[in-house]
C-alpha cells in the first residue's frame, strides 16, 4: 500500500471473531491483512501444513483445496484434537514443537485452537442468541440493537435448526415429561427446549442415495455422520463444507472481497503506537513467523486486536498498553458440567421405536433446553475417547467410590468413571444420552488473565489463567445440573452420572477485554485508538448462558461497520 501502510486494517486472529470483521471491511473496500498464529488448512500454497513453512500468505479462493483438507482432517481422535500433539491444539503449526505455554493456576485446561478458523474448527457450530436479559447489566448497548447483526451473521453463515436424530428425540421426550414446552422464539425470555440453532448445513440431498460415494461428494449439506469436533471436510469444496467454521465460510467470502490477505504461521507478539492529537493510538505490529522466527513489523491505520480471550489481553499486557483495571479481567467460562444415562433396550424402543441412542450419529448437538436466569443444557454425542473423556474422565470431586451420593441429588453417582465400571458403561455407549450443561457466571474482576512475571517463551510473558466460583455461581450450577439429570431420569435412564467438572475447564471463555470497561461501545479500545477488539473477550458478561460465537461474530460485524463509519467513511456504504 501506499504511504508506507502494509494495509488499511490488521487483524490479530482468523477465528471467530477476526475472519467476520476482515470479510465486512473488505467487502467495503478497505485493504484487510489477517494475521494467524497458526496453520491454514485446506489451501495448497501449504501442501504439508504441519511439515513445512510454506507460502508466506494467500489471497485467493483458488488457493482452496477441499482434496488437501479432507487428507488433513482425520477421524482419529488424537490426531485431530489431543491437546499436547493434536492438529487442533494451541500450538504452531510444527507438531513436534511443544505447545504454547498457559499456565492455570487450579490445573485446569483451556480448550481452544489455532489456525485459520481458531476455534470454530473444532466447536459444536451451536449458534443460539444471547439471553436478551444478558444485556440489562453493564452492557453499554441495548438488546435491539444487536438483532439486525445478528440476523446478518444467521443469513450469511447461514444459522438453520439443526436436523435432529435420536438422541435429540430423546431429550426431546424427557423435556416434555418434566412439563417444558418447546419454544421457536430467537429472543428467549422464558425456559423451554427447542432445535439447536447451528451453523451446520441442511442434509445433503443425496444421503439417502445407496449408491452415495461418501468420499468423491459432489452434493452440498451435511451427511450426519458425527464428526464435527474433528473439523469437518463434507463438501465439493471448500467453500461449501457443511459445519460453517469461518475457515469454511467468512475467511472464503473475505477472500471473495479482493481486498483481503491472510498470513497464517504469523504470531503478533507486540502491538506498537503512536501519539498526535487524538493522542495515543495503534500504529503497528511485531509478528513472528512460526517457522523461521523471523520477526517483522506490520503497520495499518487501524488494528483489529480478535486474537481470543486469553490472548487479546495477553497481547496487550505484553505490549505495555496503558494500564486498565479490567484488562484481562472479569472472564466467564459457563462452568461447564455434564450428565450421562445409561438406558434399557426395552424402554428405548418404548419412546424411539429402536433398542440403541446411537448418541454418535448426526451432528454433535442438535437440541438444547434454556432456562434464563441459570443458563442452557444440550444434548450431545461424539466419539468414544473424546465422548469418555468429557463425561467419565474429569471431575474436580475425584473418583466415583470416593463421594457419597445424597438421597435429595437426582444422579446416582458423581466423579471419574474408572476400572470395570467404565469399561461396563463404554459397552453401553449406544444406548447412552449424555448432556453438557453451560451454566450463567457472574463476572468477577479476581477471574482473568495476567502474566507470568518471570517465565516466557517465544511470544512473550506467559499468561496466566485464573477462576474462582461464586457461591451464587455454584448454586445455579447445581440447580442447572439437577435439572439435566432429572430430564435423564424422566426420558427413561436407569443410571445417571454426573461428571462435576472444574470451574476452571474452560471451553467458553469470554469477558477479558469488556465492552464498556476495555473499550467504549463501539469496541474500540478506550485508551488507544484505532485499535479495536473483535472476539469473545470484548463480551461484557457470560450471555445468561448460551453459546458466545453468534453474538462474538454479530458484534464483529457490528464493529466493522463502525471502524468504517469512522476512520474510513469515504467507503462506508450510503
Amino acid at each position: 500500500m501506499d504511504n508506507g501502510f502494509d494495509a488499511d486494517v490488521i487483524v490479530i486472529g482468523a477465528g471467530g471473531g477476526g475472519a467476520v470483521a476482515a470479510k465486512e471491511l473488505g467487502e467495503k473496500g478497505l485493504k484487510v491483512l489477517i494475521l494467524e498464529a497458526g496453520p491454514w488448512y485446506g489451501n495448497s500454497k501449504w501442501p504439508e501444513p504441519n511439515a513445512e513453512a510454506g507460502s508466506e500468505k494467500s489471497s485467493s479462493n483458488d488457493d482452496l483445496d477441499i482434496g488437501l483438507l479432507k487428507r488433513t482432517f482425520t477421524d482419529l481422535e488424537n490426531d485431530m484434537n489431543d491437546v499436547i500433539t493434536g492438529k487442533f491444539r494451541w500450538g504452531p503449526a510444527d507438531r513436534n514443537l511443544s505447545p504454547w505455554q498457559r499456565i492455570n493456576e487450579k490445573g485446569g485446561f483451556v480448550w481452544q485452537s489455532a489456525g485459520v478458523g481458531g476455534t470454530t474448527l473444532l466447536y459444536f457450530a451451536n449458534c443460539p442468541r444471547a439471553y436478551p436479559s444478558a444485556f440489562e447489566s453493564d452492557w453499554p448497548i441495548d438488546y435491539e440493537e444487536m438483532i439486525p447483526y445478528y440476523e446478518k451473521v444467521e443469513g450469511t453463515l447461514p444459522v438453520r435448526e439443526a436436523t435432529g436424530t435420536s438422541k435429540e428425540d430423546l431429550f426431546f421426550y424427557g423435556a416434555k415429561q418434566m412439563g417444558f414446552h418447546y419454544i421457536s422464539d430467537a429472543n428467549l425470555t422464558e425456559p423451554g427446549y427447542r432445535l439447536q440453532p447451528n451453523g451446520i448445513l441442511g442434509i445433503n440431498p443425496m444421503l439417502s442415495n445407496p449408491n452415495f460415494d461418501l468420499e468423491n461428494n459432489q452434493a452440498v449439506g451435511c451427511t450426519l455422520r458425527g464428526h464435527c469436533i474433528n473439523g469437518c471436510s463434507i463438501g465439493p469444496n471448500v467453500e461449501s463444507v457443511a459445519k460453517r467454521s469461518t475457515l469454511v465460510s467468512y475467511i472464503p467470502y473475505a477472500l471473495a472481497t479482493g481486498n483481503v490477505e491472510v498470513m497464517p504461521n504469523s504470531f503478533v507478539t507486540a502491538i506498537h503506537t503512536g501519539e498526535n492529537q487524538e493522542g495515543l493510538y495503534a500504529a503497528s505490529v511485531t509478528v513472528r513467523n512460526t517457522w523461521t522466527g523471523e520477526v517483522s513489523e506490520r503497520k495499518a491505520k487501524v488494528i483489529v486486536l480478535s486474537a481470543g480471550a486469553i490472548e487479546s489481553p495477553r497481547l496487550w499486557l505484553n505490549s505495555n498498553l496503558p494500564e486498565n483495571k479490567w484488562v484481562g479481567r472479569g472472564m466467564t467460562t459457563h462452568m461447564i458440567d455434564c450428565v450421562s444415562g445409561i438406558f434399557e433396550e426395552e424402554d428405548l424402543m418404548k419412546v424411539l421405536g429402536m433398542s440403541d441412542v446411537k448418541p454418535y450419529v448426526g451432528q454433535n448437538s442438535a437440541a438444547r433446553l434454556d432456562y434464563p436466569g441459570l443458563g442452557a443444557f444440550e444434548p450431545f454425542g461424539t466419539s468414544p475417547g473424546i465422548y469418555a473423556s468429557m463425561v467419565y474422565g474429569t471431575s474436580q470431586k475425584g473418583y466415583y467410590f470416593q463421594n457419597q451420593t445424597k438421597e435429595e441429588e437426582p444422579w446416582d453417582r458423581e466423579g471419574i468413571i474408572a476400572g470395570q465400571l467404565l469399561k461396563e458403561f463404554m459397552r453401553n455407549y449406544q444406548r447412552t444420552l449424555s448432556i453438557v450443561v453451560f451454566s450463567d457466571d457472574d463476572v468477577n474482576q479476581k477471574n482473568g488473565v495476567t502474566l507470568d512475571p518471570e517465565r516466557m517463551d517465544e511470544n512473550g510473558y506467559v499468561p496466566i489463567i485464573s477462576y474462582e466460583i461464586s457461591e451464587a455461581d455454584r448454586e445455579r450450577r447445581d440447580q442447572l445440573v439437577g435439572l439435566a439429570a432429572e430430564l435423564l431420569k424422566k426420558a427413561g435412564a436407569k443410571t445417571v452420572s454426573r461428571s462435576d467438572w472444574p470451574p476452571d475447564v474452560s471451553v467458553h471463555i469470554m469477558s477479558t477485554m469488556r465492552i464498556g470497561f476495555v473499550t467504549d461501545s463501539n469496541c474500540e479500545a478506550l485508551q488507544v485508538k484505532r485499535l479495536f477488539i473483535a472476539d469473545n473477550s470484548v463480551l461484557c458478561n457470560g450471555l445468561g448462558g448460551p453459546n458466545p460465537t453468534l453474538t462474538t461474530q454479530a458484534l464483529a460485524t457490528r464493529t466493522a461497520q463502525k471502524i468504517a463509519e469512522k476512520y474510513f467513511p469515504a467507503n462506508t456504504a450510503s
